[in-house]
């Protein structure tokens, strides 16, 4: 750690990972109500479960990112951060606001939530993700905005390079794309049109750039590697990414009332998504084959290769398993949905997020510049952990989503009633919610292998 503003990114790191924890325990609780029907009801529906479990991604991965952007700007700048001051600020705004809308998630109907937030004066609630109050969203809003200011300031005024830039155009979409969150539309079609401008570009547009960019910053400090042949593919992988994620978007509006045209769109251009992460896994294996110096946080570097592979795997095979519209006639909304979108979430955010904070903390924390060995070893079997049960997940939800498919969508007179359906492929529920434990374990040996001791490895040329 090279500036002292650069702290600033410890308490973002430390709260995404606390978020992070409470987003999977409410996982197993709506992974459990897949087969015990009536747990914890009424305490804690389904509906409202997977609403704190959804929500509470989304907002661990901002803290994750705004933590990153904290601390890869000065190093990136040289030189400190714009103001501190405010993104401490921010920081509590944006933390309080995410905690009360939890609460109320948890304490009051989503109607009376609804009711006492004002949402008649600006109606954008009850949309899949973009459940929060209003209030909440003009809060989100404020914290983008006052978080892109330090960030795009602290640019300004010191070095510019390709990854700051990056960086800094991926977070300019994020806050530009979310304000598509404010318009509800009566029209269900345009509703849903305007509601993939926001998931969709993010996840697939605007969040690979921050991807690319923080991934591209690891392998600059951990292999040695000429900034430059680093950019340059970063420029290629950005390009491919904004080009075929934009009319990507297609894919969501093949049954959803828009024009036939997009299914050819949708069906091409998503073809093509893979093309950027496999990009990807090529260049982050080739920069770690190039490396010049032997970082001694061998554990960032596992976690930036596996940032890599699992992206691919899982928003690029598994996106394009069902990304055609001849297949996805069949498969939309079935549990091929879910594998596909908890490994690529996993495997292009999560891990990205789990990445940075495995190279940074350690510095934070007064080491030099990584965790001792014994620590180390300890987070690469949460690495392993948390992956091969990711896999498993992902499997076990594919293998019902095949059987879900053939038994109520391809039987014609002979398909079966849903819920039917449903108590068939309960196996696959329960190995998914055993695989869940296990990375629930994993999550936590990660989190203890920080506070594990013992002297660190020095790096070597």
């Amino acid at each position: 750690m090279q500036y002292q503003s650069q702290m600033v990114a410890k308490p973002y790191f430390i709260a995404a990972i606390g978020l992070f924890i409470g987003q999977i325990i409410f996982g197993l609780i709506m992974g459990w109500q897949y087969v015990v029907g009536d747990f914890l009801f009424p305490e804690i529906p389904f509906n409202v479960a997977r609403m704190v479990h959804t929500n509470l991604l989304i907002v661990w991965l901002l803290f994750g990112f705004m933590g990153a952007s904290y601390y890869l700007v000065p190093e990136e700048s040289e030189t400190e951060l714009y103001s501190p001051k405010l993104a401490l600020a921010l920081f509590w705004i944006f933390l309080v606001a995410g905690a009360l809308t939890i609460v109320g998630y948890l304490a009051v109907p989503y109607a009376t939530l609804a009711q006492v937030t004002g949402n008649e004066l600006l109606p954008t609630m009850g949309r899949e993700f973009l459940e929060q109050p209003t209030i909440t969203k003009i809060g989100i809003v404020i914290v983008a905005l006052g978080f892109l200011f330090n960030i795009a300031m602290t640019v300004l005024k010191g070095r510019k390079t390709t990854v700051s830039l990056v960086l800094l155009i991926g977070l300019t979409g994020l806050a530009l794309l979310f304000l598509f969150s404010f318009y509800n539309p009566h029209n269900l079609v345009l509703d849903k049109m305007f509601w993939w401008y926001v998931v969709h570009l993010w996840v697939e547009g605007v969040w690979e750039l921050i991807l690319g960019a923080i991934l591209a910053f690891v392998l600059i400090k951990t292999t040695g590697v000429d900034r430059e042949v680093i950019e340059k593919w970063l420029y290629v992988i950005i390009a491919m990414t904004l080009i075929t994620g934009i009319l990507g978007t297609g894919h969501h509006f093949y049954w959803i009332g828009t024009p036939e045209y997009w299914q050819i769109i949708g069906s091409v251009f998503s073809a093509l998504e893979p093309i950027p992460f496999f990009m990807m896994t090529v260049f982050a294996f080739n920069m770690v084959n190039q490396r010049r110096r032997e970082h001694p946080n061998k554990a960032a570097v596992l976690w930036a290769l596996g940032t890599a592979v699992m992206a691919f795997l899982g928003a690029g095979v598994w996106g394009f398993l069902h990304t055609l519209s001849p297949v996805n006639y069949y498969t939309h909304g079935s549990q091929i949905t879910a594998a596909h979108g908890h490994m690529a979430f996993y495997g292009a955010y999560v891990m990205i997020v789990l990445t940075i904070i495995s190279y940074a903390m350690p510095m934070m924390r007064g080491r030099a510049a990584a965790n001792s060995e014994k620590a180390q070893v300890m987070e690469m079997w949460s690495f392993w952990l948390m992956t091969v049960a990711m896999v498993f997940i992902t499997l076990f939800l594919t293998a019902a989503g095949i059987l879900q498919i053939y038994m109520q969508r391809m039987g014609g007179d002979a398909a079966q009633p849903f819920m039917v359906v449903q108590e068939n492929i309960a196996l696959f529920y329960w190995l998914r919610e055993g695989a869940g434990f296990v990375f629930l374990t994993g999550l936590i040996l990660y989190v203890v292998s920080f506070f594990v001791g013992g002297e660190e490895r020095k790096e070597t040329a």
